[in-house]
């Protein structure tokens, strides 16, 4: 039996070695992983143990048996939902800023390049409505893809940052277009309604990118995940917000520092509640 420490710091098991196998064929954790073997107190890398040394080649049926596949979105948020624990909004930043510490240049920079990309091809006023509504879902879910490998232990490039273009372009500018146009409906139906679907849509890039769903599931996945969980991910959002405005305050140039906090503690809270540990 094994103890593992998650990409979010929490401490996961003890659990077998075969459902460890399982999370690093699924991309949840990796030989740098620390673990601990059950009644050991040292904490160790898992390619260190024998039973990891090696891993296998990873098969698609080597998904953890407690996460369906997501086919179907419905059942796939419930079993989300029913795994996830509550998450704790100030921990979630405390993990983002010891992720950006881990990497501070290398973060902040490739954040500023995507950011700066972004802003100027917003502005060019032949691009700028299908930056908006399309292009600006792109640019993000790359950035988040970024983020999740490097909360994830991976190695992540510029190049992943901007994988958006690569991996699911259309998926990202549907998500993004969609939701721009359910977003403003519901501004218009009294606003409330538009403030809930704006916070209910946060994770549907990350899922477009990680899960690779297809947009309207990554939307309604995304929507029913954080409506179990709507007041939390709405406090976190306004304490990122906040942040950032903070950033913006310092002359703009602490903007390059919370910014990457602000969207690491996103990515932290979809960590936590989208790849939540499978059922004992």
């Amino acid at each position: 039996m094994f103890t593992i420490i998650g990409g979010d710091g929490r401490e996961y098991g003890p659990v077998t070695a075969e459902q460890v196998r399982a999370w690093i064929a699924a991309g949840r954790a990796t030989l740098d992983t620390k673990a601990r073997r059950d009644r050991e107190v040292e904490w160790r890398r898992l390619g260190d143990f024998a039973e990891f040394g090696t891993p296998a080649t990873p098969l698609a049926h080597d998904t953890p048996a407690s996460v369906p596949p997501p086919s179907d979105y419905r059942a796939y948020a419930a079993d989300l939902i029913a795994r996830a624990a509550k998450i704790d909004v100030i921990s979630c930043f405390e993990r983002s800023w010891e992720l950006l510490k881990s990497d501070f240049w290398g973060i902040v920079g490739v954040t500023t390049v995507v950011l700066l990309v972004t802003l100027v091809a917003s502005v060019i006023p032949v691009l700028k409505w299908f930056v908006t509504f399309f292009l600006s879902g792109v640019f993000y879910g790359g950035l988040y893809a970024f983020y999740l490998k490097k909360l994830r232990g991976h190695t992540a490039t510029l190049g992943d940052a901007f994988s958006g273009f690569s991996v699911a372009f259309i998926p990202l500018a549907l998500a993004t277009a969609v939701t721009y146009a359910l977003v403003a409906l519901g501004f218009v139906l009294l606003i409330l309604p538009g403030i809930y679907l704006a916070v209910a849509y946060s994770f549907a890039l990350l899922l477009i990118v990680d899960k690779k769903l297809p947009f309207w599931d990554a939307l309604e996945v995304s929507r029913r995940v954080i409506t179990a969980q709507w007041w939390r991910v709405f406090f976190l959002l306004i304490l990122g917000a906040i942040i950032g405005a903070a950033g913006v305050l310092a002359l703009f140039v602490g903007l390059f520092i919370t910014m990457p906090i602000a969207i690491g503690a996103v990515t932290v809270a979809y960590e936590r509640l989208c790849n939540p540990p499978p059922r004992a």
